[in-house]
């Protein structure tokens, strides 16, 4: 097994993916598009991760390394590669898999609770998500855009404002998942994206909350890994 973890800004890392790999001593590579970064030739990957980023899927010809990294989550998906895609990287699997992506009607920044349909509760990597076994999930939002479901996708989060918060995608061998909310935060990733912010009542706030919810929240986010990086 080999994952290939790609970045559209140096500031959104794997966090706790990183933290799973380590952990258990799978083998990847991670590239940073934005700075030119190039996919290591001669290496076959059996996973590849597509992070988030504040810029936009239709604003792609403003950000070439996007392009870039469309064109490659696309042929590693054609070859059957498992792929999973967090926030930016979500709508980006949107996008190769022929879904619209566009701009919601307002942003959802902070932590939240997704309703996990009745195909969530069935899906042996996502149900991970749930909290006590209940057909929801308590996620770290930071996004403004959203997208439509691909052809042949399962919808397996919504919220009221965004109906498609995660989906499934691919045949039982090739696991896709598309997650529009960030599993892979830690408290040090909140105070980082955080820091300077002007309202330093409400981001001590949503830190403290973060260092509460943290325990439990990694160790979801763990098992949802456990799921995806078998084979």
């Amino acid at each position: 097994m080999r994952v290939l973890v790609l970045k559209n800004i140096p500031i959104e890392g794997p966090g706790t993916i990183e933290d799973y790999l380590r952990k258990r001593q799978i083998a990847f590579d991670e590239v940073e598009l934005l700075k030119g970064g190039e996919v290591p030739a001669g290496r076959d990957y059996t996973h590849v991760v597509m992070m988030g980023g504040p810029m936009a899927v239709y604003e792609m010809n403003m950000y070439p390394h996007m392009g870039k990294g469309a064109r490659l989550l696309e042929g590693f998906i054609k070859k059957g590669v498992s792929a999973l895609g967090v926030c930016l990287g979500a709508q980006m699997l949107a996008h190769v898999l022929g879904a619209r992506v566009y701009a919601g009607g307002q942003k959802e920044v902070g932590w939240y609770e997704v309703e996990m349909t009745p195909e969530a509760m069935k899906d042996g990597v996502f149900k991970s998500l749930s909290v006590n076994g209940q057909a929801k999930a308590q996620v770290f939002q930071w996004h403004g855009d959203t997208f439509e479901l691909p052809a042949d996708a399962v919808r397996l989060a919504s919220s009221p404002v965004y109906p498609n918060q995660a989906f499934r995608w691919g045949q039982r061998e090739q696991k896709v998942y598309a997650l529009q909310f960030h599993i892979e935060v830690t408290p040090g990733i909140i105070a980082q994206w955080f820091e300077g912010e002007k309202d330093f009542l409400e981001a001590k706030k949503l830190f403290n909350k973060t260092v509460e919810i943290y325990p439990e929240y990694s160790k979801r986010a763990m098992e949802f890994y456990r799921g995806f990086f078998s084979e």
